[in-house]
């Protein structure tokens, strides 16, 4: 079914907590294992409507923000969520005390009942008033990035339609432009500062009603981190301090010399060729016919796949006023669905779109039919590694896209990638030090990310551009805001998706069997055991850092014409 041919109707709360308590009694005095899977049957397509639902009034409610009636829903998703998770905790529960458990573990794995465990170290009812309020502040901050109308070029611009005068090759375009940018953000400061604030406390008091230290570890939970810790992801963001800085402090400094500066301010970091950067080429809806052609060519999956969302509208990536910001690809379960939404600009970013939330919902479409629901659902790092591993096995189409900038456009892919695994850690850091201080001041946060840059992006030069030089650059952040710790995710994920392009290079069939493998696992087992199933080495341990890193850089300095 065509995306806007898609029924919606507010799901009633109340209404769905009957009905859910009434399966749940049903379910405790189940005989067997067999009564107790057609019990959950029932369970399990209340919880895929009201998730049919939810994403339905996301996704109109970001493509349309000033849509009253879907703001509205957003509203109310926001407001009754909380309620109907309490539900989902009871049936969760009752499956982990059932004493029909063990066969139920044998037939639908070990892993959908870790998580559940884990599931349940992340709400009360007691919180739920502060769950309501964690989700209204989110939102706001949505809406204000949403809202955004900057005055430049004669032009009204959103802050997605803004961001190709950065790429510009023009220097004092890229400037002006980026000064506009900031001239907005600073135009917030206090509302983003007092958002933040606010999403700390509340975030903080969930944490310790619940009985945990600080946010942390309650976050960790959250993000269903199943098979690594904390200390883990400290001793990781050290080794990219040792293995990856200096690297991309060379990569920095070999793109000022191939630009012609001395040094690299912000004016310039994301300009990275002499003569422009690497833009794709053709309307966008000849990208999507060479996308096509591509996803045809790629794999028999990927061919039924790509005209499954292309015949059903389920792509939204033009740029225009009110639409949300930034990119992102969810699930319509009911429709068996994936939904991507992004923000074309004309940049480079446009193709990594395409690949990247492609490899998201490719993951969404192999596993729309397994039972149960939960089984769909996989770690964020693993999702992540999905997506940007399908980056670079679309490669050998780039020329497509990309005509006589393809070799620019492969370097900057692979130089992005190292570069980007600094900034992506920094961003972690940044967290995990604000929820284990939640007493700081906004003007701490900021000095303390200023600090961070300097120990993770080196080569950068802020030039005392305000909001930049000011240390706010994380504001513009939306997970740092929306989804807290979710960042490390991409950054081992950006490494698992070097490992499977140095793989790609050697044997593509084998390389694409073990991604494809990688892929059907879906839920059932955790991010460390797929990397491993799939013939990768752990990225916790630490060679395979240096070891990805020399890989990606042996290609950069043997790439032709550059």
């Amino acid at each position: 079914m065509k995306f806007s041919q898609m029924e919606y109707k507010r799901p009633d709360i109340l209404d769905i907590k009957r009905q859910l308590s009434d399966l749940l009694e049903k379910f405790k005095a189940s005989r067997s294992a067999e009564d107790c899977k057609s019990v959950y049957s029932e369970i399990d397509k209340i919880i895929s409507m009201v998730s049919t639902m939810g994403s339905i009034a996301y996704i109109r409610h970001t493509l349309d923000t000033t849509n009253e009636f879907y703001a509205s829903e957003k509203d109310y998703f926001d407001m009754v969520d909380p309620q109907f998770k309490e539900s989902v905790q009871e049936i969760l529960l009752a499956a982990l005390e059932s004493k029909h458990r063990p066969k139920l573990e044998k037939d639908w794995g070990s892993l959908m009942f870790l998580n559940a465990e884990i599931s349940l170290r992340t709400f009360s009812p007691e919180i739920i008033p502060d769950l309501q309020a964690e989700n209204k502040l989110v939102t706001e901050y949505s809406k204000l990035i949403a809202s955004a109308q900057i005055e430049y070029d004669g032009k009204t611009l959103t802050l997605a339609q803004l961001a190709p005068y950065h790429q510009d090759d023009d220097r004092q375009i890229r400037k002006s432009s980026l000064e506009a940018r900031a001239k907005w953000f600073m135009g917030y400061a206090e509302e983003l500062d007092s958002i933040y604030s606010k999403l700390v406390e509340v975030r903080t008091r969930i944490a310790r009603i619940l009985g945990y230290e600080n946010f942390v570890e309650l976050g960790y939970y959250r993000m269903q981190r199943n098979c690594y810790s904390k200390e883990m992801v400290a001793a990781f963001r050290e080794s990219v301090k040792k293995s990856i800085v200096p690297l991309a402090l060379r990569l920095k400094k070999e793109q000022a010399n191939r630009i012609g500066t001395d040094k690299l301010s912000i004016i310039d970091d994301l300009y990275e060729f002499p003569d422009g950067n690497p833009r794709p080429k053709g309307s966008p809806e000849e990208i999507f016919a060479h996308g096509r052609k591509m996803y045809h060519e790629l794999s028999e999956d990927t061919k039924e796949f790509i005209d499954f969302m292309l015949e059903n509208e389920l792509f939204d990536v033009l740029t225009r006023p009110g639409k949300s910001s930034g990119g992102y690809c969810t699930s319509i379960p009911d429709y068996k669905s994936p939904f991507i939404f992004a923000n074309f600009n004309g940049t480079s970013d446009d193709i990594d779109v395409l690949t990247h939330e492609a490899g998201h919902a490719f993951y969404d479409y192999v596993n729309r039919d397994l039972f149960p629901t939960n089984l769909r659902e996989c770690s964020y790092e693993t999702a992540e590694t999905h997506s940007m591993s399908m980056e670079f096995f679309t490669w050998p189409w780039m020329e497509g896209f990309f005509g006589n900038d393809t070799a620019k456009y492969r370097y900057k892919h692979i130089s992005g990638a190292l570069t980007f695994i600094p900034y992506g850690t920094m961003v972690d850091e940044f967290q995990h030090y604000v929820y284990e201080n939640p007493e700081i001041t906004p003007a701490q946060r900021n000095e303390l990310w200023l600090k961070l840059e300097s120990e993770y992006r080196p080569y950068l030069d802020l030039e005392g551009f305000p909001f930049f030089g000011e240390g706010r650059r994380w504001q513009a952040q939306l997970h740092i805001y929306e989804m807290p710790f979710y960042y490390i995710d991409y950054v081992l994920a950006q490494l698992m998706a070097l490992s499977f392009w140095a793989a790609d290079q050697k044997d593509h069939v084998q390389a694409w069997g073990n991604y494809r493998r990688f892929v059907g696992f879906a839920g059932k087992k955790t991010f460390v055991d797929l990397v491993e199933d799939a013939g990768m080495k752990n990225p916790f341990k630490p060679e395979t850092l240096p070891e990805v890193a020399d890989a990606a850089l042996k290609w950069l300095d043997g790439s032709p014409g550059l």
